[in-house]
């Protein structure tokens, strides 16, 4: 009697033992990793899209100011080549910030175009602030010493900017990637963090 109670108790512990596991994979325990890439935004990707704008249309306000400048090849190549990406890329995140029904941020290309200014950092007014929270965002003070710089000074000036700003980009784009849910936006994320860093590495041998 006493050994068929023992055999009923390590039945039962063996059932536990079951259900214990299958409990922890259930619906209110999903693994970490589940919502990724999913169809359907999370804040994080709202914030990825709203603050990237903003950013990339600094580093285009920056490309503005090497127009008319004497520039070596390769850093016109340089140039050419952070235009081609990002300019694509803010409308995109338009486009997705659209069809979620969030609203587009300004951004000071946006307001240079919009006649308030010409000067660089003009399109800034008002901007700073929310500005400032982005890493590797410049002040309005160290876009007018860029656009106001020699060209003998120009060139390193600009390539020591745009290393900061890239690498603000990186660390803004890597969050997106750690903890975004729209798949196309992780994506494009993935891509800045191996696309700008390639280019720091690349400004940052155009310095030495």
């Amino acid at each position: 009697m006493q050994k068929r109670n023992i055999r009923r108790a390590l039945a039962a512990v063996g059932i536990l033992a079951v259900l214990v596991p299958a409990a922890a994979c259930g619906a209110d325990d999903e693994p970490s990793d589940a919502p990724r890439n999913s169809a359907e935004p999370n804040q994080a990707d709202v914030d990825f899209a709203t603050d990237m704008i903003q950013h990339h249309a600094q580093a285009l306000s920056m490309v503005d100011l090497t127009r008319g400048r004497d520039i070596d090849d390769a850093f016109g190549e340089l140039v050419e080549g952070i235009q081609a990406a990002q300019a694509p890329e803010i409308e995109t995140m338009t486009t997705w910030l659209t069809a979620w029904g969030e609203e587009v941020p300004a951004t000071m290309r946006d307001h240079v175009n919009s006649g308030h200014g010409s000067e660089p950092g003009a399109g800034m007014e008002g901007m700073d602030h929310e500005m400032a929270e982005m890493p590797g965002m410049m002040t309005a003070e160290q876009m007018q010493a860029l656009g106001n710089a020699s060209d003998a000074e120009f060139e390193e000036l600009w390539i020591t900017m745009m290393i900061e700003h890239h690498e603000g980009a990186v660390a803004m784009a890597q969050a997106e990637v750690d903890g975004g849910r729209f798949g196309p936006a992780r994506e494009l994320a993935q891509a800045i963090v191996d696309g700008q860093q390639r280019e720091i590495d690349e400004m940052r041998a155009m310095l030495e």
